[in-house]
């Protein structure tokens, strides 16, 4: 049991002390952001992806049983996103392709926290080949303009 709860605590300090991290932020159609992230709780493998968006739907495809729980598929503007309601609190992932056509999955929470003010001095910062550095808190960040939004690389700051 010591073991176990040690394995435990272990896997969240290290999920709560992410230093390095990328951002997708998207604008929303009323105002506002939403943050999404490249690491999360909920963990689906490549195969479980591809099969969940194989079945998208606008109004939701096949309920899918997961390692994460049951999950259905939504074709949006924005590509194809998961709902899983079961999950604690990453409840949504977003699903994009990079240029080789490998899956990347995009997470609904993560461990990166920012306020509204600084998700939009980020947005506002990106420039296609990347803006300007940026100092948030401990970390730097960098801005890139997307097709699916603006990505943001945070790093920690050396010596802080």
């Amino acid at each position: 049991m010591r073991t176990w709860l040690a394995l435990l605590l272990l896997a969240l300090a290290t999920v709560a002390g992410a230093a390095d991290n990328v951002l997708l932020i998207q604008l929303r159609a009323g105002g506002g952001f939403t943050v999404w992230h490249t690491e999360g709780e909920s963990q689906l493998t490549d195969d479980e992806a591809m099969e969940l968006e194989a079945t998208a739907k606008p109004a939701g495809g096949v309920e899918m049983p997961t390692g994460a729980g049951l999950a259905r598929a939504f074709e949006t503007p924005d590509g194809v996103t998961i709902r899983l309601p079961a999950a604690r609190s990453d409840k949504a992932l977003l699903l994009d392709r990079d240029n080789c056509g490998h899956i990347r999955i995009w997470h609904g929470a993560g461990a990166t926290a920012l306020t509204d003010d600084q998700v939009a001095d980020v947005f506002m910062s990106a420039l296609p080949g990347g803006g300007k550095r940026l100092t948030i808190g401990d970390h730097y960040v960098k801005a890139f303009i997307t097709p699916l939004g603006v990505t943001a690389t945070l790093w920690k700051i050396p010596g802080k």
